[in-house]
């Protein structure tokens, strides 16, 4: 296996942007835009912030985040069938196909790093599906493209959720009569 070599920065960034965007794909941000694959039109989960969610400490992967970008690009070196294109890293050079087939052998059950992998692809798609690094109500607020995506609802004037309508269609039990207008007993 050849070293792992330090990358620059923003090879790191691009590189987890393009596991990120393997996992929940998006549109191109720019015409040559190579981390982000564009095979389906609207967001994905890069443009949802899912490195913004990776570098949260609260994940318990932000420390790590530079050793995994490295890591990803040395299974990409040896994953590629032809000499990567150099102007990129490795794991970013690779067809969106490839990758995926990469991720897929990565989060099999029996491989060594499998619990790398599949936490970073579960972080990937929180960061879309929930906008787990953000406050809710200014998630929505900002149009977090996997929020709209779900039609999340916007909390009321004063920041709560409430619903009118019953999701059974009818309430599930009667209101207490010692029940406080804030919703708590007296």
């Amino acid at each position: 296996m050849p070293s792992i070599q330090p990358l620059p920065d923003q090879d790191r960034v691009s590189t987890l942007e393009a596991f990120a965007d393997t996992i929940v794909p998006g549109a191109k941000r720019h015409e040559g835009d190579r981390a982000v694959a564009g095979v389906v039109p609207g967001p994905g989960a890069v443009e949802a912030g899912a490195l913004e969610l990776l570098r949260t400490p609260a994940t318990g992967l932000s420390d790590a985040l530079d050793d995994f970008a490295d890591a990803l690009n040395a299974h990409a070196r040896l994953y590629a069938a032809a000499q990567p294109d150099d102007s990129v890293p490795p794991f970013v050079a690779l067809s969106y196909t490839e990758r995926t087939h990469l991720v897929t052998v990565l989060t099999a059950p029996g491989h060594p790093e499998r619990d790398i992998w599949v936490s970073l692809a579960l972080f990937s798609n929180m960061a879309f599906d929930t906008g787990a690094h953000l406050h809710t109500a200014e998630a929505i607020a900002a149009g977090h493209p996997g929020l709209a995506a779900l039609g999340f609802a916007p909390p009321s004037e004063d920041g709560q959720w409430r619903f009118s309508e019953f999701s059974y269609g009818r309430p599930l039990a009667r209101l207490h009569p010692d029940t406080t207008p804030s919703g708590s007993l007296a």
